[in-house]
C-alpha cells in the first residue's frame, strides 16, 4: 500500500484535506478562502502548509442557457446571506453530507489510487453535480478531476472545471502545439478591474502526448519573488517558492475540446496592478458535457 497518502482523521473538526503527503493534495472549506472552490496546495514548491497555489472552481453550463454557473460567486442556499455554493465531502456517491470523508483507496491499472467524492450544493440554473477527485500514487504532481451530473439534474451542456488563480503565479506564456501565446499578444493595451475575454484554442492547437490532449501554462519571469508591487497589494498575491509549469491533459478529448484562457491587469477583488502586466487567471479546458469526463491537472517544478 501507497503508505504517504494525506487523509482526513477520523476525529470531529478533522481537515477536509486529501492527496500526497509530499505531493499535490485538495482541499475544500472550512480550509481558508472564498467557498465553493478546491483548493489546490503544492507544498514540495517550498510552500508552507497553509500556502495554496490554485483554485479549481466547478461552473455548469444548463443546455439552452449560455450562462455558467459560478461555485464561488452564487448565493447559497444552504447557507442563507453567504455567496458561495457548500461543498461536502463523500467517500461515495450517495453519501450524507455529514462529516468529512477520508476517500477510499483502490488499484486502478496495476496503481494505488486514492478517491474522494466533493458534493456540490444546487446550483441556481438548476445544475445539481458532483466531482470525483483522484490522485495516483505514481503521480505525485497531479489530480484527475472529474464531473458528473446528479439524476435530480437539468440536462448539462458542459460541466466546467476551471484553475481560478493565475494570477498568483502570473502565469504568461501558454504553450500550445507549435507556438506560445502571451496576455500581451492577446490582448494590447489591456488594462482596468475586470477580466479580459476568454481566448480559444482548438483541439488542432494543444500538444499531444500519443492521444492525450496537452496544455500549459508558465511564468515569464526568471525571479518572480523579486517583483516589486504597488503600496496596496495584499500581502497573500505576493508570489514566493519554486517556479513551475501548471498543464491540464485530457486523455479521451472531444472532438470539440477547447483551451480558455482570460487575463486580469490587477488581482481579484483590488485595483492593485500584477508586477509585470497582464497574467492569465482562468486557466481551463472545456468541452461539451459527457458524464464523468476526466481531466487531469499538474503542477510540476520548473527547476
Amino acid at each position: 500500500m501507497h503508505s504517504s497518502w494525506t487523509r482526513p482523521e477520523p476525529t470531529e473538526n478533522t481537515e477536509p484535506r486529501w492527496g500526497h503527503a509530499d505531493g499535490m493534495q485538495v482541499g475544500i472549506p472550512p480550509i481558508p478562502g472564498p467557498r465553493g472552490l478546491l483548493r489546490i496546495f503544492t507544498p514540495y514548491l517550498d510552500h508552507p502548509r497553509e500556502r495554496l497555489v490554485n483554485f479549481i472552481a466547478i461552473e455548469p453550463v444548463v443546455e439552452g442557457q449560455t450562462e455558467r454557473g459560478y461555485s464561488e460567486l452564487e448565493p447559497s442556499t444552504l447557507d442563507p446571506g453567504l455567496r458561495g455554493k457548500r461543498l461536502w465531502s463523500m467517500d461515495r456517491p450517495g453519501d450524507g453530507p455529514d462529516g468529512v470523508a477520508q476517500g477510499v483507496t483502490e488499484t486502478i491499472d496495476g496503481v494505488e489510487c486514492l478517491t474522494v467524492w466533493i458534493g456540490v450544493e444546487r446550483f441556481d440554473s438548476g445544475a445539481d453535480v458532483r466531482v470525483r477527485v483522484r490522485f495516483r500514487a505514481d503521480r505525485p504532481h497531479e489530480v484527475e478531476v472529474a464531473g458528473f451530473a446528479e439524476d435530480a439534474s437539468a440536462p448539462l451542456s458542459h460541466l466546467i472545471l476551471t484553475a481560478t488563480m493565475g494570477n498568483w503565479a502570473r502565469l504568461r506564456t501558454l504553450e500550445l502545439s507549435d507556438r506560445t501565446v502571451t496576455p500581451a499578444e492577446l490582448w494590447p493595451g489591456f488594462s482596468g478591474t475586470a477580466f479580459a475575454e476568454h481566448a480559444r484554442f482548438a483541439l488542432s492547437e494543444l500538444r499531444r502526448d500519443g492521444e492525450a490532449a496537452v496544455v500549459s501554462a508558465v511564468g515569464d519571469e526568471t525571479e518572480p519573488w523579486s517583483a516589486v508591487y504597488s503600496d496596496d497589494t495584499a500581502k497573500h498575491w505576493h508570489f514566493f517558492g519554486r517556479l513551475a509549469r501548471q498543464t491540464w491533459t485530457v486523455d479521451d478529448p472531444h472532438p470539440e475540446l477547447e483551451a480558455l484562457v482570460n487575463a486580469r491587469w490587477s488581482y481579484w477583488a483590488s485595483a492593485s496592478p500584477i508586477p509585470g502586466g497582464p497574467a492569465f487567471e482562468n486557466f481551463e479546458v472545456v468541452e461539451p458535457f459527457r458524464q464523468g469526463a476526466a481531466f487531469r491537472f499538474s503542477v510540476e517544478p520548473l527547476d
